[in-house]
């Protein structure tokens, strides 16, 4: 460990992993304050920090079980060109799991704003159905997380030291991005398109077409800041009218 501290390739490679763990986490945070959005708001934060908090403990275990983690990167499934691993399954039913999810909230808001009133839902059960969908997306984030994690860096306390910090950073920045989807709900039409697009990534990733993650985040900050530009210009507008 000591050796580790004075080594600065070490510190090269944290430093590296850990802005990746940062922008891999934007995901990951995206969904949990899409799920939360419709919560009061001691349920949403307790749900919040459980869904974060899950994100952690999934990616930590993974990590030392990364024997049976690299097993998940074989061949099970073979045919019409194609070879399909436990990884690439998980990615194929996590990407399609994002996109329903996605394509049912926007529905739910297109519907919501015509009708005019929600029917109310009993909030236990929708606590419930929250924190499963929680368990099953973190999984799939996770297992994204730590794969990439393992092809930059070779310590595992490296590995955990970065994943640590990036959940911290997602854990502090958790409120403020959720309180900002409630407060502007055009802003959750934009989360849930960026959430169609990874869902859409994963399942490419699976087939061995990879979208640079690059691109895929270019295209969100270039969207969120048109988004806040328009939020400042309705702000101004109703300056101007009071």
């Amino acid at each position: 460990m000591l050796e580790l501290l004075a080594d600065p390739h070490a510190w090269v490679a944290l430093v590296t992993l850990t802005a990746l763990e940062i922008v891999l986490g934007i995901d990951n945070l995206v969904f949990i304050s899409i799920l939360t959005s419709r919560l009061p708001a001691d349920k949403s934060e307790m749900v919040r920090k459980l869904g974060l908090t899950l994100a952690f403990v999934f990616r930590i275990l993974m990590l030392f079980g990364l024997t049976w983690l690299m097993g998940l990167t074989k061949p099970v499934l073979e045919g019409f060109g194609f070879a399909l691993s436990w990884r690439d399954i998980i990615l194929i039913g996590g990407g399609l799991f994002l996109i329903g999810k996605a394509t049912h909230e926007i529905h739910s808001e297109v519907e919501a704003r015509d009708e005019g009133t929600a029917k109310p839902a009993n909030a236990t059960r929708s606590v419930a159905l929250i924190i499963a969908q929680l368990i099953v997306i973190d999984l799939v984030f996770s297992l994204d997380s730590i794969i990439t994690a393992i092809g930059l860096v070779d310590q595992i306390e490296v590995m955990i030291a970065a994943i640590s910090i990036a959940m911290l950073v997602m854990y502090f920045t958790s409120g403020p991005v959720g309180a900002f989807i409630r407060e502007h709900p055009t802003t959750k039409m934009l989360a849930l398109a960026f959430l169609l697009m990874i869902g859409l990534a994963l399942v490419a990733d699976a087939f061995d077409f990879h979208i640079p993650r690059g691109y895929i985040y270019t295209a969100m900050a270039f969207s969120a800041s048109v988004e806040m530009f328009n939020i400042l210009a309705r702000r101004n507008r109703l300056k101007k009218k009071s």
